[in-house]
């Protein structure tokens, strides 16, 4: 067994990626930045993003969980430095596997749910149209997006580069610490929306503050394409 896959805690194929971003007042976001990270920012503003993607040929220390593989997931996350490395904060993770919300917390320490969803992706050769749903009846949420056709890799010192390209993933610990991880992948093509909205409760998944933001319209959309991607063991650093 070679170093980095003693290291994998997860593989799988992230497809997909439906990203709504936000531009939001840093006091916002104080309270969750974890000690040993500073809030990062685009041409001064700062960002939380709402990304709806799909989970396909997942394995957990290399093996396949039965029943586990392929799955939705909707996470509200903002954006961090530790030094030179780029990562993000979820402040909430909605899967509809119970047993994934669980291993996730464990090991961790992220900020995980088990709840319905459901996706639609549906391609032509005018563009996409992409929608994810998490929750039941009047509880009931959805993102969605309808894309250009044109597809592309984003540009050094762009926008959706900023939104894609953070390589770690930093957690609060409930004693203080912090816990961080690295999340391998190639640099994804997106294509920009032409239209996104969310549409629900978003006070029932993320309180008033979040809410207030999400009744908002998006400051941008796009959809990436995905990739197969390694999520490695964490460590602590505070």
């Amino acid at each position: 067994m070679t170093i980095a896959q003693q290291r994998t805690f997860l593989t799988a194929e992230w497809k997909n990626l439906l990203m709504l971003n936000y531009a939001v007042d840093p006091e916002l976001l104080a309270e969750f930045v974890p000690a040993g990270t500073v809030l990062d920012q685009f041409a001064g503003k700062t960002y939380v993003s709402l990304i709806g993607f799909e989970f396909n040929e997942t394995r957990i220390l290399g093996r396949a969980i039965p029943f586990h593989q392929s799955f939705e997931e909707v996470n509200l996350r903002f954006y961090v430095r530790r030094g030179e490395r780029r990562g993000v904060v979820f402040i909430r993770e909605l899967v509809p596997k119970f047993a994934v919300a669980a291993i996730a917390r464990l090991a961790y320490g992220e900020r995980y749910s088990s709840v319905p969803m459901s996706h639609r992706v549906e391609r032509s050769e005018n563009g996409t149209i992409a929608e994810f749903s998490w929750g039941s009846g009047s509880d009931r949420c959805t993102i969605s997006a309808e894309t250009s056709a044109d597809e592309y890799l984003p540009a050094e010192g762009s926008l959706a580069q900023f939104i894609t390209e953070h390589y770690w993933g930093y957690a609060a610990q409930g004693e203080g610490g912090t816990k961080e991880y690295q999340v391998e992948h190639p640099q994804w093509k997106v294509s920009n929306a032409t239209t996104a909205q969310f549409r629900g409760p978003a006070e029932r998944y993320y309180g008033a503050r979040f809410a207030k933001v999400l009744a908002n319209p998006p400051d941008s959309a796009f959809l990436a394409e995905g990739s197969a991607v390694t999520v490695f063991k964490g460590s602590r650093i505070f």
